[in-house]
């Protein structure tokens, strides 16, 4: 039951209340963000299976200096420079954004590509110069080779920039004469270099046959030459299956170009066992890395490297199921299926509900199936799992971007405050792209005005009310 209160006592009440109602509002929205801030943080999912493995955790720029960027109408000042990714259990590489338009996730987790599963497919040209770019440019190359008046924050922008202009197809410049200089010598200059090979992985996904025979062959690729790369079944697999090259030999390691095979004693039951591939390496400088997790993050280059810890696995089959690659095909807008189907009995390719065809027995088939840029898939086909994003296309392709995703001229949250520094010395500065913490903080910030001001209303009303 309520009572009716009149007067300036009614008023102060009043204020008081408005006052409580608009901290508890304000203290509830930034609850509400940092919990939405912390629900994406944690978002990490498995590693991919071939490659250097990799998290972004602050997605500020770590080295760079303001670029002016007109993208198709569009006009917007970020900061353009190196970015540093964590390798997993190992140390830190650096790269340049290729994707411009698109937010950076903090603690998104990366893959190794090929360009063609990335937004480079189809760009064979410009995809060239930009290698030819990281090799010639910084941090390849010192700032002070590059220009008397370049910093390393300055190189890096004007490295970005360059990049940029190939990649997204905008106008980009930055802001520092020296660093402008340097971007235009670097575009007329440019040259088409060859795709770097991966660090590591296997030509296939699965590989099938029969028990009593040799199931494969998958073939190593890696461009690992001071070390060996390590070879293992998964634990569990069944009595007597071994690894063997192409002679019959039982092997345990390999090489570039190593055929890998599975030994099956006969009369072993239909099943099927992973290998896994390890060794340690230096990513080649020109891969790209994409984002695999639920929230799409950056697409970046990489720009420099170290000795780090990289994988690759596969399966073997024998029996009845078929083995099933998947890969993304960004020039097509979807996904590349083969199938290898040397079962008995022909083979229905259903994914995601759709019936894309058979594979008759004892034959091999390739399917498409596309997909709208940036949806998420996950299925499973012939005992398989495969997930994860079609990440291909640049938001600043052919269209401006809508306002969420401009590049943000404003210091990230990651960064503010921070210790960390770039390689050389630079402080973390903004992000390209949005991060997915901008609107977090602008929800931050209008609580905290709403806070301010039921003070302020609170002080005013007690005032008149003492009067």
């Amino acid at each position: 039951m309520f009572s009716a209160v009149h007067g300036p006592s009614a008023r102060k009440r009043g204020a008081l209340r408005l006052a409580t109602v608009t901290a508890v509002s304000g203290l509830v929205a930034v609850g509400a963000i940092a919990g939405a801030g912390a629900a994406a943080a944690d978002d990490k999912p498995a590693a991919t299976s071939s490659g250097a493995h990799a998290t972004l955790e602050d997605a500020g720029v770590k080295v760079g200096a303001t670029v002016d960027v007109n993208d198709h109408g569009v006009e917007t000042s970020p900061t353009g420079g190196l970015f540093e990714l964590k390798v997993d259990n190992a140390g830190v590489i650096q790269t340049y954004c290729i994707d411009l338009n698109h937010h950076t996730v903090p603690n998104s987790t990366y893959k190794e590509v090929t360009w063609a599963e990335s937004s480079l497919a189809g760009k064979a040209e410009a995809a060239g110069k930009i290698n030819w770019i990281l090799q010639n440019s910084y941090p390849a190359v010192t700032p002070g080779d590059l220009g008397a008046d370049l910093t390393p924050e300055t190189a890096a922008a004007a490295t970005q920039a360059a990049i940029w202009t190939l990649s997204d197809d905008v106008k980009a410049m930055p802001q520092d004469k020296a660093a402008a200089k340097l971007t235009k010598k670097l575009l007329k200059e440019a040259r088409a270099a060859k795709e770097p090979k991966a660090s590591l992985a296997f030509d296939k996904d699965a590989v099938s046959g029969t028990a009593g025979g040799e199931v494969g062959p998958l073939t190593v690729h890696t461009n690992a030459t001071s070390s060996k790369v390590s070879l293992a079944l998964a634990p569990g697999a069944p009595a007597g299956v071994q690894l063997t090259d192409k002679s019959g030999k039982v092997i345990t390691s390999a090489s570039d170009g190593t055929q890998v095979y599975f030994k099956v004693p006969k009369g072993t039951p239909d099943d099927s066992v992973k290998v896994t591939a390890t060794t340690q390496t230096k990513v080649p400088v020109g891969r790209a890395f994409i984002s695999d997790g639920k929230f799409r993050s950056q697409t970046f280059i990489l720009a420099s490297t170290s000795d780090v810890p990289v994988t690759a696995v596969a399966t073997a089959k024998w029996g009845t199921a078929p083995a099933v690659t998947v890969k993304n095909d960004c020039a097509k807008g979807g996904l590349d299926i083969a199938v290898s189907n040397k079962g008995s009995k022909a083979f229905d390719v259903v994914v995601l509900g759709k019936n894309l065809g058979n594979v008759p027995a004892g034959t091999s088939g390739s399917f498409f199936l596309p997909l709208a840029e940036d949806s998420t898939y996950a299925f499973d086909l012939a005992g398989q799992h495969f997930s994860g994003t079609l990440d291909c296309k640049t938001a600043g392709t052919g269209t401006p971007s809508p306002a969420p995703s401009t590049p943000s001229s404003k210091p990230s949250p990651a960064s503010a405050g921070g210790s960390s520094t770039g390689t050389n010395g630079g402080t973390n500065l903004a992000e390209t792209g949005s991060s997915s913490s901008t609107p977090l903080i602008a929800g931050a910030a209008v609580a905290l005005v709403l806070v301010g001001g039921g003070a302020v209303f609170f002080l005013r009303k007690k005032k008149t009310a003492g009067q």
